[in-house]
């Protein structure tokens, strides 16, 4: 598998755990809480396969985006958070770092 292609799965998986943590509640629910537990494992896991071949600074960049960004997103569709101009001006920052660092 590409390492890229681990890398963007990686960062799905790490905004998929980070979600994971408001539903666990403070891991005080089971299912939630191991499902939490296994996405940051398998998502840790893909980024150090990556890392094999990638630049540990530039796939932990991007690894970190992919999840800022899925993350915000997301949080913005489920839970309401405020989808303000200058929140999505930041996220589209973080999209600009992201591809200037696969570029690079």
């Amino acid at each position: 598998m590409s390492p890229w292609l681990l890398v963007l799965v990686a960062g799905l998986l790490e905004t998929g755990w980070a979600l994971g943590l408001k539903y666990s509640d403070g891991f005080t629910r089971p299912l939630p809480s191991v499902l939490t537990v296994a996405g940051a494992l398998a998502s840790f896991w893909l980024l150090s396969l990556a890392m094999k071949s990638l630049p540990v600074g530039t796939a932990y960049a991007v690894w970190v985006g992919i999840g800022v960004v899925g993350t915000a997103l997301l949080a913005m569709a489920l839970f309401g958070e405020p989808a303000s101009p200058l929140r999505l001006a930041g996220i589209a920052l973080i999209v600009a770092g992201i591809v200037a660092l696969k570029l690079a």
